[in-house]
Order: structure tokens, then C-alpha cells, then sequence
């Protein structure tokens, strides 16, 4: 699009950098990705956006676009070589389902495998973070933050072995269509492939632990990340597979991965939505107004819902309704027949929560998500 390069703040173990990273690489875009350590961040990007927070795009004239979502349509709207968004509807629709799935159902599974099994990867992830041998180091202070995350996942003692399960029956699904088609719809990657990426490459196939099932378990869901962070479509062993699939096929071996999804996440869905629909009709705020009560605050509440099966409590974040939002959106523009069939997929597999009439809204808005009304 231009010799001018953008600039990727981000880092390699970033669930959120590896999307914007592979659909930069994937456009090829020339860009340069930096740490969000370098000086310019903190003098010029930090101050912008209100927040310490990756990825954060910047255009060669100075527009800075936050998060990866954003930062794939921003290149959308102008043309893209290659675009992600599948043409057939059904197929649109499915996109931003996994897009939905890979952003925000597994964050459990994979901030379990990096941060529950720390002791074993400790080298592999004391390095990614740069950390030094001070105790005091802002790293470790990073590290020690996130570990602390967990809880508000729902990673427990008696959850770990369903989240463990979950993984495994994650991985059998990708494999069964990842050994038929290059990337889920065919010949080239969609939103879904990049919304999947994220967890599935930054987390679970880098760190040592769930990166050692991936590859002993599912050979071609570790091939399509290698596909995906190719800087073409990289299908040389799949040499037929050109273009979108044609018509709907292919749809019945994916229909395994929207019941994973609902197994993983539809039962907590539920219970989010209704959580941030009480929250949003008690504070009746006005439009515009941020979601939380500092930029940098992701969670506002608990919501008390099930993981399969087992109760749980977990913490509720507004941008999880930006995301369903989006994939409603592309359930309303279906056509009657195609939403007679949207409907009952997801009914099928626990996800009825999407598409559920309410009055909250989240946009965002000068970089961070605000509520929207009317």
C-alpha cells in the first residue's frame, strides 16, 4: 500500500500482537514491529491513547489504530490484497463466531497452560519477558501480574482438568477440518483463522507445555500457525486448495469447532451478557461514557454462570459485548433462510446468548470502550 513502513507496537508472546502481526505479513505490508518498551511508546503512543496497552498501530501519517480487530478492519476499508472476510454469508457469519472464540473464549485455556505451568516453562517465559535476575525488575512485575489474572478466568484446581480436557477436544476439531483445508474456509485466511491465531499461536504454540500436545497431537493445526505467520499463503502441500471454498462446503467439519466453542464458553456467555445488561440498566450512563472508571480497567464486575458444568465465578469485560456485537451484526445481515440456520447452530451448541435483544452497547471510541446508546 506504501514504501512508508507502519509501526506494530507489540510483542512475539502477545495474544492480541500475533492477528495484527500475520494480517500485516499476509498483505504484505511493509511495517516494523516494536517493543512497547521503546521511548516513542511512552512519549508519543501512551499519551494518545490514554492507556498502556498493545497492539497499537501507527500509519506512516500518524494515525494510531488500537487493537487487532480494529487494526484489520482499518486496512479492510481501504482495499486489502487479500481480503479476509469470506464472501459467502454463512461463511461471514462463521468467521466472526471463531473470531469471537479466539479473542475471547480461550483466554482461560491460555493463560492456564502459560501461567499454571510456570515452573516447568520458567526459562522459555522469563525470557519472552525480558526478564532479568533483579527481583525488582518491571518484568517480573508484569509476570506476577498476570499470574494473578487466574482466578478471575476461572482457572481453579477443580476447573484444570476440564480446561485441560477442553484443549484436547479443541485440538481434535481443528484437526479433523486443518487436515482436509489449508485454513478454514479454504485457500486463504479469514478473520476467524486470525481470531484463533492469537491464542492458539502466541500461548498455546510457542509456550513449551501446550505447544508439546499441539505438535504431538494435532501436526496440522501446527502447521496452519506456520501458515498464518507465513508471509504468503504458504500451501504447498495443499496445492488444490485456491480461494474461498466454493458455495457452503465444508461447513458440516466445522460445525465440531462451534460445539467446542459452545462447550468452552456458551454457558459463561450467557451469564456475561446478562451480567453487563444489569450493569448497564443500573447505571444508565450516557452516551460515550467509559465502560470503566480508569482506561486501563478490563473488568467491572463477577458474573456467576457454569464451565462445563462445574459453577463457577468469573470476571465480566465490556469489550467481550463489543465482540458479540460484531458477530451479531453479521447474524442480522443474514438472509431468512441463512438466519433460520444461523439460529439453529447456535442453539444446537449453547450459544443462543448471541442474538439476544438488549439495550447495552459498547463502542469505542478515542481508544477506549465506551457505552453507547441510541
Amino acid at each position: 500500500m506504501t514504501d512508508a513502513p507502519y509501526i506494530l507496537y507489540g510483542l512475539p508472546h502477545s495474544l492480541y500482537t500475533g492477528p495484527a502481526r500475520a494480517y500485516l505479513r499476509k498483505q504484505g505490508i511493509t511495517f516494523a514491529e516494536r517493543s512497547p518498551r521503546a521511548p516513542e511508546y511512552r512519549a508519543q503512543v501512551m499519551p494518545a491513547i490514554g492507556r498502556s496497552i498493545i497492539p497499537v498501530l501507527v500509519t506512516p501519517q500518524g494515525e494510531i489504530v488500537q487493537d487487532s480487530v480494529d487494526i484489520i478492519d482499518h486496512f479492510e476499508r481501504v482495499g486489502p490484497a487479500l481480503s479476509a472476510y469470506p464472501e459467502s454469508p454463512r461463511q461471514r457469519f462463521l468467521a466472526h463466531l471463531f473470531q469471537l472464540f479466539g479473542s475471547q473464549g480461550l483466554l482461560r485455556t491460555a493463560m492456564h497452560y502459560r501461567w499454571s505451568y510456570y515452573d516447568v516453562q520458567a526459562a522459555f517465559l522469563d525470557h519472552a519477558f525480558g526478564v532479568s535476575g533483579a527481583q525488582d525488575d518491571p518484568s517480573r512485575g508484569a509476570m506476577r501480574k498476570m499470574q494473578s489474572y487466574l482466578p478471575g478466568l476461572g482457572v481453579r484446581p477443580d476447573t484444570i482438568p476440564l480446561i485441560e480436557q477442553g484443549y484436547g477436544d479443541l485440538l481434535a476439531a481443528l484437526e479433523a477440518h486443518l487436515s482436509v483445508h489449508p485454513y478454514l474456509f479454504g485457500g486463504r485466511p479469514s478473520i476467524g483463522d486470525y481470531g484463533l491465531f492469537g491464542p492458539l499461536f502466541a500461548h498455546l504454540g510457542r509456550d513449551p507445555v501446550p505447544a508439546d500436545l499441539m505438535k504431538r497431537l494435532a501436526p496440522a493445526v501446527f502447521r496452519w500457525i506456520e501458515r498464518l505467520h507465513a508471509p504468503d499463503l504458504d500451501i504447498p502441500d495443499m496445492p488444490e486448495a485456491e480461494g474461498w471454498l466454493a458455495g457452503d462446503a465444508a461447513l458440516d467439519t466445522l460445525e465440531g469447532l462451534v460445539a467446542e466453542m459452545g462447550a468452552e464458553m456458551g454457558a459463561e456467555l450467557g451469564a456475561k451478557l446478562a451480567a453487563l445488561e444489569d450493569h448497564y440498566q443500573r447505571l444508565a450512563p450516557v452516551d460515550g461514557d467509559p465502560v470503566s472508571a480508569k482506561p486501563h480497567q478490563r473488568t467491572i464486575g463477577q458474573a456467576a454462570g457454569r464451565y462445563r458444568g462445574v459453577p463457577d465465578e468469573v470476571g465480566v469485560q465490556p469489550y467481550l459485548l463489543y465482540m458479540v456485537q460484531r458477530t451479531e451484526a453479521a447474524l442480522g445481515a443474514l438472509s431468512a433462510e441463512d438466519r433460520r440456520w444461523a439460529d439453529d447452530l447456535l442453539a444446537r451448541n449453547g450459544l443462543s446468548a448471541i442474538g439476544t435483544p438488549r439495550q447495552a452497547r459498547v463502542d469505542r471510541r478515542h481508544h477506549i470502550e465506551v457505552w453507547a446508546r441510541p
